[in-house]
């Protein structure tokens, strides 16, 4: 029984149109929270102040869901083969935040499979996320065996590259757990090499306080100096360490239309965004990723963006 519902389940994620799931037992992930917190002591969290709170929960899935048993960890492919900005005038923003914003797409397919899981067992509890819960995805993908953490801490995929969005449902049904897959990393040091800003300091490990994602999306102070000149016109988000990855040879262009790139997202003029007005921001950005940097943000990355050019 326990078998059959576990392949059921993988069948259904990828019937509602997930590109991975694999399964996880649901255990303390100690060694993973054992990183997180050396990772905190170090300060690298720059202001996220909120991956410092909920310890126990990111630690262990049934602080979450009372006797939880399984953590079903799900994969979306996002590539689109658009190209990013080239003219020196044009800001460029994240692949991944092109189109719509992820979380509708995925918050809505977790939904039907967890309205699955709990038909299939009534009665059961579920829980699901999508990177805004105090639970650490990257790990459940990596121990559901989706993929495997790669140096630049993105999870890789063998079938898609990193190009992916994921998310778990914590849940206190049993179903058979998959194994870890091998890190195919190697010796490769492409990420840490191109990363402009030397963010990733080490093989597994990112300093946020350099890292262009983190500084362009959710740093709501000033732009030091002395990296914004190094942004590359990167304006939200940042995609040189995924660009780089030999694993991305192996992208597949995404079937959701909903992250196709909308044409004024790709590559829009500097000057633009520098001065763009509120009604403006709101019309352009509905329902993208974009939005969470809010107008204010965007304009200031801009701008420091621009000036770096003028010193």
């Amino acid at each position: 029984m326990t078998h059959d519902l576990t392949e059921r389940v993988k069948r259904r994620a990828l019937e509602i149109g997930f590109a991975g799931v694999g399964i996880a037992r649901a255990e303390k992930c100690s060694g993973e929270f054992a990183h997180l917190e050396e990772w905190l002591k170090r300060g690298y969290q720059g202001s996220m102040r909120w991956m410092e709170r909920n310890g126990s929960k990111r630690e262990d899935p049934s602080a979450i869901v009372p006797n939880a048993r399984s953590v079903v960890s799900v994969a979306m492919n996002y590539y689109t083969d658009t190209q990013h900005a080239t003219d020196p005038g044009d800001g460029k923003i994240s692949r991944y935040a092109w189109g719509d914003d992820y979380h509708f797409i995925m918050e809505e397919r977790l939904d039907r499979l967890q309205a699955f899981l709990i038909k299939e067992v009534p009665g059961s509890n579920c829980r699901r996320y999508v990177d805004t819960g105090p639970v650490m995805d990257k790990a459940w993908a990596v121990r559901a065996g989706v993929g495997w953490l790669g140096k630049h801490t993105n999870v890789i995929t063998r079938e898609y590259g990193s190009w992916v969005f994921l998310g778990e449902i914590i849940t206190d049904i049993h179903l058979v757990a998959d194994q870890p897959i091998e890190d195919f990393c190697g010796t490769c040091t492409a990420c840490l090499d191109a990363c402009p800003t030397g963010a990733i300091v080490e093989p597994y490990l990112v300093d946020s306080n350099k890292c262009i994602s983190y500084l362009t999306i959710e740093h709501r102070g000033t732009i030091p100096g002395d990296l914004s000149p190094k942004f590359e016109n990167w304006v939200y988000g940042c995609d040189i360490c995924q660009d780089v990855c030999p694993w991305n040879k192996f992208q597949k262009v995404t079937t959701n239309e909903s992250f196709r790139a909308r044409p004024d997202n790709v590559a829009p003029p500097l000057e633009e965004l520098a001065s763009m007005p509120q009604e403006e921001f709101s019309k352009r950005f509905k329902r993208s990723p974009v939005k969470r940097t809010k107008l204010q943000g965007l304009r200031k990355n801009a701008k420091a963006v621009l000036e770096s050019k003028r010193t």
